[in-house]
């Protein structure tokens, strides 16, 4: 094949491609995976795309024998939730662009919001009762570090279009299922929105029907546009970010900034790492080794649904309930996609640098051992350089030996930075 044909990363199957030689292809590579083989990437194993997914999703701990998406909201709090929800407003686009063929054709269209819930599943009611056996049902999280590799959770993960085939899923669960899926944005911010999917059989890997959902992405987000114009009200006032690296916490919602304390910031991160909710015993232990009083849970819990509304958190289990971004996901994100220079500048500082709650002690120091290895491997003298220049990694000898490597060993600059290193060693008593 020349290099002017060469193939789509982002598709499942090409045309005219053997759908059942394919499935077992995928099919053995998914099982040496999850037993700890070696599965390389394209050829006659699994797309790169594919491969980087299930490496997340072993990262997230996802269990490849467990059900689909969990955490699914109860009928009460989906239908507020989704009815702030901006996806609401062109639901009728994607019905007449996607769900009256689907239902003829055996489909399902779903529709979720930006972190990979879904609010709305649609198709032929037989369809989706056999969905219902591996979760994929209205208010469940179908996000990649929930569930694993799957169309509409990796389309955000990626902020890409995508299809997954088959046993190109990691769950086994969802194996006879192939789907493919785009983000929607914000045509205003560029924000991501939502995800659109269409799930079915094998024909849904073909090439056509992710142009199909792109093509409607286009035309949702045309009248998402067109709807903007009318009325200059933000879209999402139900999605806010929430800023924890660095010295101040900052929960940003509807245009307006909030300053945060130190414990309401950690409540609302650590409801956030915990999607599929919190009890109150739980969520203490992590606030506090010394287990704090279940009212004084309460009590914080009613101060921070203040903050991001009344419908902002449920209860039994403790759960967020809107869209709400982390400058955390920011850095996660870069360093998925190998990009060390956008993660280091997606970090400010440490995660709640003063916060001695285990949960985010723990959370502190994942992001910064990840942020950390990805900067060590890059060997990049000028992320090496802001990273020992930093309050982060000053003291960190491992880098500074890795950006002397980096550097020509005539230049001042590798004296300097040697002599740097050699102090460092005394210090330390290296």
């Amino acid at each position: 094949m020349g290099s002017s044909e060469q193939v789509n990363p982002w598709v499942a199957a090409r045309p005219g491609e053997d759908l059942g030689l394919l499935a077992r292809r995928v099919s053995s590579a998914h099982a040496r995976f999850v037993t700890g083989g070696e599965t390389p990437a394209g050829g006659d194993s699994v797309r790169a795309v594919v491969l980087e997914s299930w490496r997340r999703s072993r990262e997230h701990g996802v269990d490849p024998d467990a059900a689909g998406g969990g955490g699914v909201l109860g009928d009460s709090e989906l239908r507020g939730y989704r009815a702030e929800h901006p996806m609401a407003a062109v639901r009728p686009v994607v019905r007449k662009l996607l769900v009256e063929d689907a239902v003829e054709a055996g489909l399902l269209v779903a529709v979720s919001d930006a972190r990979g819930r879904l609010l709305w599943v649609e198709g032929e009611s037989r369809v989706k009762d056999r969905a219902c056996a591996m979760n994929f049902v209205e208010g469940a999280d179908w996000s990649e570090d929930r569930v694993g590799t799957n169309a509409p959770g990796t389309a955000l993960a990626l902020d890409h279009h995508v299809q997954i085939f088959g046993a190109e899923h990691f769950s086994r669960m969802v194996q006879e299922w192939s789907c493919s899926a785009a983000p929607v944005h914000d045509p205003l911010s560029g924000r991501v929105i939502g995800a659109i999917d269409i799930t079915g059989g094998p024909r849904v890997a073909a090439p056509e029907v992710l142009s199909l959902v792109r093509a409607t992405v286009a035309a949702v987000e045309s009248e998402l546009r067109l709807l903007l114009l009318e009325s200059p009200k933000p879209l999402g006032d139900s999605t806010a970010r929430l800023q924890v690296l660095g010295p101040a916490a900052i929960l940003t919602r509807a245009g307006e900034r909030i300053r945060l304390s130190q414990r309401h910031a950690e409540i609302l991160l650590l409801l956030v790492e915990h999607p599929e909710g919190l009890s109150a015993d739980h969520l203490a232990l992590l606030l506090d080794e010394s287990e704090l009083d279940p009212v004084t849970i309460r009590a914080e819990l009613s101060r921070v649904r203040k903050l991001v509304g009344a419908g902002g958190i449920g209860s039994k289990p403790y759960r967020l309930l809107i869209d709400l971004r982390t400058d955390v996901d920011e850095v996660r994100a870069a360093l998925a996609r190998g990009d060390a220079k956008a993660a280091l500048r997606a970090y400010p500082g440490a995660l709640l640098p003063r916060s001695l709650a285990p949960g985010i002690a723990e959370l502190r120091a994942e992001l910064r051992e990840r942020l950390r290895a990805a900067l060590l491997t890059s060997r990049d003298r000028r992320l090496l350089a802001r990273w020992t220049g930093s309050v982060e990694g000053r003291d960190d000898s491992a880098a500074w030996a890795a950006y002397l490597g980096a550097l020509d060993p005539g230049s001042s600059l590798y004296a300097q930075v040697k002599a740097q290193l050699r102090v460092l060693d005394t210090r330390l008593g290296i």
